[in-house]
């Protein structure tokens, strides 16, 4: 009688314990390793399978009651991670451009990355991107320091 109760609470425990792990890795596949920001809607994608560069894209929170600056990133998948964005040289053309001096986040306040606007660049891809893989990425802020955070690929997005 006592096995059966103890058994009982191990096979509750563990269910309970698959239940987390897949609330976390299939109801929101973003996870973000800090308080101070909440990463979310994060997928990164890479244009074919022999593309040299992809890029990430998510909204960051700051929930850390204090401005910040995401001033890097950085990711083993590729030789080199910045932060870049699209901007009209007035010559009607738009242009991608690294972005230097960071990006500025109020204490509260959420920024989008997104296709045609700001986005973390991957550049000199080590391998390829597939969808379903998850890459780690390191944030790096100026007060908060380093974030990591778990992207999703999705070439399909």
């Amino acid at each position: 009688m006592k096995m059966g109760k103890i058994s009982l609470l191990v096979a509750i425990t563990a269910m309970l314990a698959l239940f987390v792990v897949m609330f976390v890795r299939i109801g929101d596949p973003t996870v973000s390793h800090s308080t101070k920001f909440s990463v979310d809607e994060a997928y990164a994608r890479a244009v074919g399978a022999s593309a040299m560069a992809g890029a990430a894209f998510m909204q960051i929170t700051n929930q850390s009651g204090q401005d910040d600056i995401l001033t890097g990133a950085k990711t083993d998948v590729s030789a080199m991670t910045e932060l870049h964005t699209h901007i009209d040289d007035g010559d009607g053309v738009i242009k991608m451009r690294q972005i230097t001096g960071g990006i500025k986040l109020a204490a509260g306040e959420t920024i989008v990355m997104k296709r045609g606007g700001d986005h973390v660049m991957l550049m000199g891809l080590n391998d390829s991107l597939d969808t379903g893989e998850t890459l780690e990425i390191t944030l790096t802020f100026k007060e908060a320091g380093d974030v990591i955070v778990e992207v999703p690929v999705d070439n399909d997005r």
